[in-house]
């Protein structure tokens, strides 16, 4: 019979005494690790306030999904028999995770930066109810979004294709919920919810800007568009779009936040890929186009056309090795 602790068949007895050795290390390096959090200017949250759930923002995405566009991301089938029941489950999931992440979220501020107490638990359920009340409306104005993706895209063969399967259209309705939101004055969690659908879509849209119906992001990889930019009805915009602010000078953070810093895109513009616009005084007119690769810091009147100069190019053809 093998004493306890002894060293199975066929096991290196280096290998063991190796990997003992090392995780003997392991206490020491701990403390360094937790003496650090304590003793220097890292960013911790060892603290007894709670800390916004991140984790529980894809499941509220789904749910908001389901009854945004009903019968395309619901688990189950949906039809006329069942659609009041399984309709109805969601509305109260939704409600219940939502109103905990939102108090969430108002008591960790409250909390972490000493404010006055504001009710979070019954700001909460009020913030939620209001946003699942505006679901009809938000629903309408995408509605108009894949109306538009559809009339204007070739390649898209169904309304259907795009609800399912475009990341400009995803975006967008993370954006459209996280929006109200942020409208709402709830703290933290719209640009958690952005910021996720920046991580799978590449489309960056602060939850703070402004965008009308029939909204388009083709393609989308890069598209960046800041706070505070304003965007009219029936616009589209390509892939690697900035919508962005000019450079700040150091310190004035803190001067600029809530002032005009992006740019304002009025009706039935058209932005073309790798395109760069920046400024909050920068306007681009109703009915133009700016090409691709541009770049503005200025505005632009109504029914212009920008685009850069043609570029030379220069083309060699490969030269030939003769025989000797």
């Amino acid at each position: 019979m093998k004493e306890s602790g002894s060293i199975p068949d066929g096991v290196c007895r280096s290998e063991v005494e190796c990997h003992e050795q090392a995780r003997s290390k392991l206490p020491e390096i701990a403390e360094r690790i937790i003496d650090h959090c304590q003793n220097s200017p890292c960013y911790t949250h060892i603290d007894s306030e709670p800390i916004p759930a991140e984790g529980f923002v894809t499941d509220m995405i789904d749910l908001f999904r389901e009854l945004l566009f009903p019968g395309y991301f619901s688990r189950e089938k949906l039809d006329p028999v069942n659609v009041r029941y399984s309709l109805g489950q969601t509305v109260s999931k939704l409600f219940d995770l939502l109103a905990e992440q939102i108090t969430h979220n108002i008591r960790h501020d409250c909390l972490r930066y000493d404010l006055s107490c504001s009710g979070c638990e019954s700001q909460g359920h009020n913030i939620s109810l209001a946003v699942m009340d505006a679901i009809p409306e938000i629903r309408q104005i995408l509605a108009s979004d894949v109306r538009a993706a559809y009339e204007g895209d070739p390649a898209a063969k169904s309304h259907d294709e795009i609800i399912f399967s475009y990341p400009g259209l995803y975006a967008i309705s993370v954006y459209r919920v996280a929006h109200k939101l942020f409208e709402l004055g709830v703290p933290m969690l719209p640009r958690i919810m952005t910021e996720h659908a920046h991580s799978i879509t590449g489309i960056d849209i602060h939850p703070g800007a402004t965008i009308g119906s029939r909204f388009v992001i083709d393609h989308g990889t890069g598209v960046v568009i800041g706070e505070t930019t304003r965007i009219g009805s029936s616009v589209r915009i390509y892939q690697g779009v900035t919508l962005g602010a000019l450079s700040l000078p150091k310190n004035a953070g803190e001067k600029l936040r809530g002032k005009k810093r992006h740019p304002t895109i009025e009706d039935d513009v058209i932005i073309y890929s790798g395109a760069t616009i920046l400024g909050g005084d920068t306007v681009i007119g109703a009915r133009s186009v700016v090409g691709g690769n541009v770049w503005l810091t200025e505005s632009i009147p109504s029914d212009t056309t920008v685009m850069m100069e043609m570029p030379r190019l220069i083309i060699k053809e490969a030269r030939r090795q003769t025989g000797t």
